[in-house]
């Protein structure tokens, strides 16, 4: 039976105020746009590192991941996406030494913005807005996530279980709005440095408590997942259909990570905000190795959760952690690990309302209006569009699909994936191939952009059209990791074929 009581309440209402106070303090004083999107560079590198690490945390992690290593089926999950994870450090160690400095030596806001430098304004704003819509698509599912403890918390104390969802979405949605509406970048950083305090040790507790719980312990507990074959961390074995593979996670994790953390401004803009270049290097690969030690945090409590229940199949694996949480775990450690999760949600919100309003300011209002930086209109339409798009985002939430059976990080992965690798193969494209034109960038991008959401989408319409099932079958059984890869793939194909149908441009710009 789910028990909140009222210490846990307390707990939970101090987190989300204490938070929100916070970010307002923090951001209090903002010079100007750049201070607000960037905060003027000031902010240190490990700031920036766990601001990198609790923005890609989000509730997917916390309430996901243990359910990849629980399985939703008997004979599933293990320690796979481990692989996954080894790929990211790869990714961010080429970010560090291949996009970061073309950022800095531009004194840059937007990501988009260097390939203005390289192209020209129509390849930034096609880029921007390809970002815009696809990190509008995926924060959406993750303020979705967090909603569901949320939803679990509210529900006995609601008569009519449909405003359950919207409720809790709301809450979430407008308390994150605020301070980041007010606090800009300065707010996003320190409010994520207390937010990932509080739920990696909301985490730790939940391993302290199911030690306690399961006769024999861990000991126990890594006994049986092992006899289960639950503990497998590796498999070589090469298929496109399986995205928990070392190959699928070495090489389809680097070029996710090359994407999400070299081209999406979600996190470019954070390591932007750094003091220097080094720093800037210094936060991105060192979050690499933390977020591995905090996935392997999270699986393990999959594992321990699997032994807890006895393998027992819930209707929909994301529910699994959330459960355990609210029905065996002691009065006031329920209210920090729900505020845990509302921590993991509220910074990655909080960062994607900045990172859009910085990419609508920069990369769309300002050429059109031709103001700069530093006009005060600029900083007061920047916090309009922060406004703006925090409701886009808490609408979004409010339209996801309550039934679901798919992981809710599966769902986000792969939205985030099939546009990423158009984008970062346009980044390439500009930086190793000087014949190309803005034309071809475009031509490439878009090609493969759409051939990646044909992919993505291939299993969902053969499951509709069941005639078509054997034709898509090839497409709609590769896995998430590769998306980025075969996008990447597919616009430095298309674009270098494109510019050979004309000549060699006299004076192209290079991004060096």
């Amino acid at each position: 039976m789910t028990r909140f009581t009222t210490l846990d309440a307390i707990v939970l209402v101090l987190y989300l105020v204490g938070t929100t106070s916070l970010g307002l303090y923090v951001g209090r004083k903002q010079k100007d746009a750049k201070d607000y999107f960037v905060a003027d560079g000031a902010i240190p590198w490990w700031a920036v590192m766990f601001s990198i690490v609790a923005s890609e945390t989000s509730a997917l992690t916390f309430i996901s991941i243990p359910g990849l290593s629980y399985g939703g089926a008997p004979g599933a999950g293990n320690l796979g996406f481990l692989q996954v994870v080894a790929g990211y450090i790869i990714g961010r160690f080429v970010v560090a030494g291949v996009l970061l400095p073309r950022y800095f030596a531009g004194n840059l806001v937007t990501a988009y913005a260097l390939l203005e430098t390289r192209f020209g304004l129509t390849t930034r704003r096609f880029t921007s807005i390809v970002f815009m819509i696809t990190r509008a698509l995926a924060d959406s599912v993750r303020v979705f996530a967090t909603a569901i403890p949320v939803a679990l918390i509210i529900a006995p104390s609601i008569t009519n279980k449909s405003l359950v969802m919207p409720l809790s979405v709301l809450i979430l949605g407008l308390l994150t709005v605020l301070y980041t509406y007010k606090g800009g970048m300065k707010a996003v950083v320190w409010t994520e440095l207390v937010q990932a305090g509080i739920y990696i040790s909301g985490a730790i507790a939940a391993i302290v408590i199911l030690g306690h719980l399961v006769p024999g312990g861990w000991s126990t507990i890594w006994s049986q997942a092992g006899a289960a074959g639950k503990t497998k961390a590796l498999d070589f074995t090469f298929t496109l259909s399986n995205p928990h593979t070392v190959w699928a996670g070495l090489i389809g994790g680097a070029f996710l990570a090359m994407a999400s953390h070299g081209t999406d401004q979600l996190i470019v803009q954070r390591l932007m905000s750094s003091r220097s270049l080094k720093d800037a290097q210094r936060a991105i690969i060192g979050s690499g190795f933390v977020v591995f030690v905090q996935f392997a945090l999270f699986l393990t409590i999959g594992l321990g959760l699997w032994v807890f229940y006895g393998g027992k199949i819930f209707p929909a694996t994301d529910q699994i952690f959330p459960s355990f949480i609210l029905e065996h775990m002691p009065p006031g450690l329920v209210g920090l690990i729900v505020a845990a999760i509302v921590a993991a949600t509220m910074s990655t919100h909080s960062g994607a309302i900045n990172s859009l309003a910085g990419a609508t300011t920069h990369d769309i209002y300002l050429p059109i209006t031709k103001r700069s930086a530093s006009d005060p209109q600029t900083l007061k339409m920047g916090r309009l569009f922060a406004l703006g798009w925090g409701i886009v985002l808490t609408l979004g939430a409010l339209l996801f699909p309550q039934d679901t059976k798919t992981p809710v990080v599966v769902v986000a992965l792969g939205i985030a994936s099939f546009t990423s690798g158009g984008l970062l193969g346009g980044f390439f494209l500009g930086i190793y191939w000087r014949r190309a034109i803005q034309r071809d960038a475009i031509i490439g991008m878009s090609i493969a952009i759409a051939t990646m959401a044909f992919i993505v989408f291939a299993k969902p319409i053969a499951a509709a059209y069941p005639s078509l099932a054997s034709t898509l079958a090839p497409f709609a059984t590769i896995a998430w990791p590769w998306y980025v890869l075969i996008g990447t793939s597919l616009t430095l194909i298309v674009g270098i074929l494109s510019s050979l149908s004309h000549p060699m441009p006299a004076r192209q710009p290079v991004v060096s």
